[in-house]
């Protein structure tokens, strides 16, 4: 029997996954799921790539076949981007899977899943896009009052070297950034810097 995959993301390390754990326990209870009989697949990483470690993971699994269905909080988990939204979605729904948004209350299975799922990630792109503006806005009008200092060229929640020592421990990408509080990404950067 296929497993049932849980995929749940939180954009930064400081970000706690709690909540979504909590309502997808809830789905899988009332589902007649035991939450223990599942994969759970958590990243900390941004939703503007796919790149992200136990994404990757879970794609390996779906298409080795190992996966039935696929769980998440909300869409926009999977993809902050339309089209790798969609383009996952549809590679999943040919395989045959199950996708399911627990707060949406969306099963993404039939041919008007796929509409939905393709109006929710266009909300999601426009979120991330509408958020980055504000962002933009504000960092602006605050220049102009002479009030923005932003952050000062090279400086770093932590050391580069801190890393490259880790890593030399043994310790991969993700292991480092939990160690020092950055996300994975960062990790690289600093790798690629000393």
């Amino acid at each position: 029997m296929k497993a049932t995959a849980i995929y749940i993301r939180v954009s930064t390390i400081g970000q706690n996954e709690a909540g979504q754990r909590r309502e997808v326990r809830k789905w899988l209870i009332g589902n007649g799921v035991p939450p223990d009989s599942v994969r759970w697949y958590v990243d900390k990483e941004t939703g503007d790539t796919l790149d992200r470690p136990a994404f990757t993971e879970l794609q390996q699994a779906i298409f080795g076949g190992e996966v039935g269905a696929v769980v998440v909080w909300r869409l926009d988990r999977l993809s902050r981007k339309l089209r790798d939204g969609i383009n996952v979605l549809c590679d999943w729904c040919e395989k045959g899977l199950r996708v399911v948004s627990v707060t949406q209350q969306i099963d993404f299975s039939g041919t008007v899943g796929k509409m939905l799922a393709a109006v929710l990630l266009g909300v999601a792109e426009m979120e991330q896009e509408t958020r980055r503006e504000r962002q933009k806005a504000g960092i602006e009008a605050a220049k102009e009052a002479g009030l923005y200092r932003g952050r000062k060229s090279g400086t770093t929640k932590s050391t580069p070297d801190r890393a490259k020592k880790l890593l030399g421990r043994g310790l991969n990408h993700t292991e480092i950034a939990t160690a020092l509080g950055v996300s994975r990404r960062t990790v690289i950067r600093y790798l690629a810097a000393v």
